[in-house]
């Protein structure tokens, strides 16, 4: 297997307008390829910016891709249900050429149920739908021609090679596996009532599992896991800021009526998958994490704790050069 790569993910959530926003993400992304992170990743979300900051991923990718040089940029995740299928592929193929060939992009079907019904479109409905416009993006890409006899132009730049599905089902990790797209895993996921102390790792193994089996023969596996990760100077300082950005989350999924055991900053750490501390602390935390090992990128994020920018970029500077490397030489060593 080929050296493990390491990305940085966002979801543009710093506490400050629109515009600022998106110039901190900008910088946080030119100091990822400057400390040699192989891929950056937004996520899409619409009109709730507590959310998520970042409605229109393709015009911000094309603005980060005028003032980077190697990094590759994905979208993690365009929620296609919500979204002309055809536009999406012409959006993709343009910023894909104004980024050098650089683009990856990431589809799920999943959202704020409440977004749905302003682009015409039901949350129930949202698997059957998702499948119609994934095959009318990939089928323009690769030339065919549209149900109105149309072809795409400009033609197709091979991004149906660099296409990821995100998943939270063993169902969606062979389906991403038999369309030969990458498999997107999750930062955290939902643990079901049987098994509400299950590790992230449990839930998302046979995910890989699945779609490892179900890849055709000759496609090489592309497995990005994304995780929640913080790395300080020392752990009393992020422990404060975790406190911090943690109880936030625990506001929201109250009041979307979940139970969250806040007992303490450790409890709340294991309920959001965090990986969080030192240096070395954050690597024993990841090498526990089974997911990794079959993972070919892993794309940190600091999402849920969401410090200040400061912080944030701290934290890429340390996971680079002092996370990375002990992370390299294991799975060099185990692959």
């Amino acid at each position: 297997m080929s050296q493990k790569q390491f990305g940085f993910f966002t979801r543009l959530l710093d506490d400050v307008p629109a515009a600022q926003r998106y110039a901190l993400a900008l910088e946080q992304i030119r100091a990822a390829e400057a400390y040699g992170f192989q891929s950056a990743w937004v996520a899409q979300h619409h009109f709730h910016g507590d959310e998520g900051g970042l409605p229109s991923p393709f015009p911000f990718l094309a603005h980060a891709a005028a003032q980077t040089s190697r990094i590759r940029l994905g979208t993690g995740v365009v929620t296609l249900v919500m979204e002309d299928a055809v536009r999406v592929a012409e959006d993709a193929v343009v910023t894909d050429i104004l980024s050098g060939g650089r683009l990856e992009v990431g589809f799920g079907s999943g959202g704020t149920p409440t977004s749905y019904p302003a682009f015409g479109e039901n949350f129930a409905d949202r698997h059957a739908v998702f499948n119609r416009k994934l095959h009318t993006v990939k089928s323009a890409w690769t030339g065919e021609e549209l149900p109105d006899g149309n072809r795409l132009w400009p033609g197709g730049t091979g991004l149906e090679n660099r296409s990821w599905q995100a998943t939270f089902s063993v169902f969606g990790g062979e389906r991403a596996g038999s369309d030969g797209d990458g498999l997107l895993l999750s930062r955290t996921q939902p643990r079901r009532p049987e098994k509400p102390d299950a590790s992230l790792w449990e839930l998302q193994v046979p995910m890989v599992e699945a779609y490892l089996n179900a890849l055709p023969d000759g496609r090489n596996p592309r497995i990005l896991a994304s995780r929640s990760v913080f790395v300080a100077d020392d752990r009393a300082e992020a422990l404060r800021l975790a406190e911090k950005g943690l109880s936030r989350q625990v506001r929201k999924f109250r009041a979307a009526g979940h139970t969250i055991d806040d007992t303490n900053i450790d409890t709340l750490i294991r309920t959001f998958d965090v990986h969080i501390g030192t240096p070395e602390e954050v690597v024993a935390s990841l090498l526990r994490d089974r997911t990794l090992e079959h993972a070919t990128e892993i794309a940190i994020q600091v999402h849920s704790i969401d410090p200040e920018h400061t912080y944030i970029l701290r934290s890429l500077e340390l996971f680079a050069t002092q996370v990375a490397p002990v992370l390299h030489e294991y799975f060099s060593r185990t692959n």
